[in-house]
């Protein structure tokens, strides 16, 4: 007897889109900004939570578009070996997916504004005018990635923004608004935290590899190929590592600093798995990637501050 296939309800259709999984790495790089501002004795609580929230609408809203422009562009047929996006199911319409791309960015500009104020007041006119600049090209980067007319993300871009916006903005940002200062040697641990994200982007990325070549989608993994993608994957983590190990080098305070060392063997095995598996058999990678990046940062981060 054929099963028949669940069908979301709406409110199903709407968590899903938003994809609850992919929210922990978006919101490592604002703990680590926290842990590195609590090393430097400039922890403040609130200011890490409204960042988060504004981290978490800033993820949904980059999530909402891809769902959106990934169907408007094409990317999402029935061949993605990946899961299906809700509009191109039709149990969302495009207006609707417009509408909440629309309430989630003034979502994210609302938590933003609100960790302004709690870092600046309203005396630092200047700084509170460079950080609306970034949230606005936070914004345009979560839209531009897929749902404009012509998406970065299928040039193959995606990497260096998500670097940006996944690494280096979120962590300093949240480090500076708590400190008031900017520590360049702390682009080493943001570094490290923003090329894992890179790496699970290329892990989705290997994950669709033939359905993004139909689409004409050409991600780095479609420019490279499988193989390559693999090897680039690899390099990706070594730079991790390296910029981690480098930081501790540089400021080393105590033993404590080396915490992330403790998550070696589940890169050991996350490569062995990365270097065998393809297609729809990397769609568990993914969460994997995810956590294991997320462990990553907070050991890294949370070596800092106690040491």
């Amino acid at each position: 007897m054929q099963q028949t296939e669940h069908i979301p309800s709406k409110r199903q259709a709407w968590i899903i889109a938003a994809r609850p999984r992919t929210l922990p790495l978006a919101l490592s790089s604002i703990a680590l900004g926290g842990f590195l501002a609590a090393g430097a004795n400039r922890f403040s609580l609130l200011i890490v939570l409204l960042s988060g929230l504004c981290m978490t609408f800033m993820q949904i809203l980059s999530n909402f578009a891809n769902d959106y422009g990934d169907t408007k562009n094409g990317a999402d047929s029935d061949q993605r070996d990946g899961p299906k996006r809700m509009t191109q199911l039709g149990l969302i319409s495009q207006s609707e997916m417009k509408r909440a791309m629309g309430l989630t960015a003034v979502l994210a500009v609302a938590a933003g504004l609100a960790a302004l104020f709690v870092a600046f007041g309203v005396q630092q006119a200047l700084l509170i005018v460079v950080f609306c600049g970034l949230g606005g090209a936070g914004i345009w980067a979560a839209i531009a990635y897929t749902a404009t007319d012509n998406p970065y993300g299928y040039v193959g871009l995606g990497d260096l923004f998500v670097l940006l916006f996944f690494g280096w903005i979120p962590t300093m940002g949240t480090y500076f608004l708590q400190a008031k200062m900017f520590d360049p040697l702390l682009l080493l641990p943001a570094t490290a935290g923003g090329l894992l994200a890179v790496a699970v982007l290329n892990v989705n990325n290997m994950r669709d590899i033939e359905s993004d070549q139909l689409a004409g989608k050409r991600s780095i993994p479609v420019r490279l190929g499988l193989q390559k993608a693999r090897l680039y994957h690899f390099a990706l983590l070594v730079g991790a590592w390296l910029a981690a190990i480098a930081f501790v080098f540089i400021d080393y305070r105590s033993g404590w600093q080396w915490l992330f060392v403790l998550t070696l063997p589940l890169f050991a095995m996350h490569g062995r798995s990365i270097a065998k598996l393809a297609g729809p058999q990397l769609d568990p990678m993914m969460k994997k990637t995810v956590l294991l990046t997320v462990l990553f940062v907070i050991l890294m981060g949370l070596g800092w501050a106690i040491a």
